[in-house]
């Protein structure tokens, strides 16, 4: 649910994956920090930067802001909490849910560049809060996304639902230390061989027409893309980027993704999903039907109660499937025997459902919903291109 970038913190925070500030040794937040300035999002001197993430992450947070200065660029900082955002649901009268953030209508105006590391640490922390009340506030901030893209906002994101904390390590199966050194060596990926994987990708996705996925778990669906702009988050946001249009505005950290939004109404078939994660709880045995491009029903085994409801409450076109997304990130390693799911591991196969214009799709709604396939087996025009979860670009 990362792909949303609705700068009312509000409705952000209910779609932010659980973050704490994991440093391992040797690792210099200052290089990082410059990084992500220099590098990834490209500041300039003169630029206006908005830098946010977690009380938590105060330190790089400051770090970030010093190097923004240091090009001669000027950072404002904006921190959150899972306190706050609770008490912005449980102490904020309804009645100012269809308020419009103002603020955000204003810094789509100003700003530059948005440089944001994930924020919250506790699952399920807005579990309780009634669906309608997400519905309302993204329903009164739409457009919003489309004022910063068309004032082609740059965004950098660190954690890509990554972020090592004790609650995902725990999810997973797996040690924190070792959930620190995966997050870690996959943003110090070498970029420019990423680069080259990413363009391979591309390449076999803009000469396809169609997209056969399978998986053991039950998956079969087909998806039509001939014609569709491919896109790469190869971890810097370039000039020809740029010029790719919104799509290409966008770097989410670990870097590695290939992605492309579909022929409208052309998705057919199911997606199976063994163990899905969802507001705090296990979602067992997922199923998505589709029809003409469309959800037409949503199963599971157990578990699915909680994401029904908010479904149900979201707006129309939550049921469009909008985009299928290619792990390319080798450093990104799935320890054996765990639960670890992610965007970025090579071979991953992710697919969503409802907005995807910040994918370069045509569905603008604020709401939607990705689902990570593992061991899939995706072949375009019957060449396979990822086989039994193993990338073969």
């Amino acid at each position: 649910m990362k792909r949303f970038y609705v700068f009312c913190f509000l409705v952000a925070a209910f779609f932010l994956q659980q973050s704490l500030l994991a440093q391992p040794k040797g690792t210099d937040f200052d290089v990082v920090a410059q990084k992500l300035v220099t590098l990834c999002a490209d500041i300039k001197e003169g630029e206006i930067v908005l830098v946010t993430g977690s009380v938590r992450d105060a330190v790089l947070l400051e770090d970030i802001a010093v190097q923004v200065r240091k090009v001669g660029a000027f950072p404002m900082i904006s921190i959150w909490s899972d306190r706050l955002t609770r008490r912005m649901f449980t102490d904020v009268p309804v009645k100012y849910d269809t308020q419009r953030s103002e603020w955000d209508v204003k810094l789509a105006g100003i700003v530059n560049s948005i440089i944001s590391v994930d924020v919250g640490e506790a699952e399920g922390l807005l579990a309780d809060i009634p669906p309608e009340r997400f519905a309302v506030r993204i329903k009164a901030n739409e457009g919003i996304d489309k004022m910063f893209r068309n004032q082609k906002v740059r965004m950098v994101n660190l954690g890509n639902d990554l972020y090592p904390t004790k609650t995902l390590a725990k999810r997973y199966k797996v040690p924190m230390k070792d959930l620190t050194d995966i997050f870690w060596n996959g943003v110090n990926v070498d970029y420019t061989k990423l680069q080259v994987t990413g363009d391979a990708v591309r390449n076999s996705l803009e000469k396809g027409k169609q997209i056969h996925i399978t998986t053991p778990a039950g998956t079969d669906l087909t998806v039509q893309i001939e014609g569709k702009p491919v896109q790469i988050s190869d971890g810097v946001i370039s000039d020809e980027d740029m010029k790719r249009g919104p799509a290409g505005y966008y770097v989410w950290l670990p870097a590695g993704e290939v992605y492309v939004t579909p022929v409208v109404g052309t998705a057919e078939g199911k997606v199976v999903v063994e163990k899905y994660s969802y507001a705090g709880k296990v979602i067992e045995g997922l199923t998505l039907t589709f029809n003409a491009g469309k959800v037409v029903s949503i199963t599971a085994k157990s578990g699915l109660k909680r994401l029904k409801e908010v479904y149900d409450a979201a707006s129309e076109g939550k049921e469009k499937f909008a985009v299928v997304d290619f792990g390319i990130n080798p450093n990104v390693k799935i320890p054996a025997g765990s639960d670890m799911v992610a965007y970025m591991p090579a071979g991953m196969v992710t697919v969503g459902i409802g907005g995807n214009a910040w994918a370069g799709g045509e569905n603008d709604i604020g709401f939607g919903l990705q689902f990570h396939l593992t061991r899939a087996t995706v072949t375009i025009d019957g060449k396979a291109i990822v086989e039994s979860g193993m990338l073969k670009p």
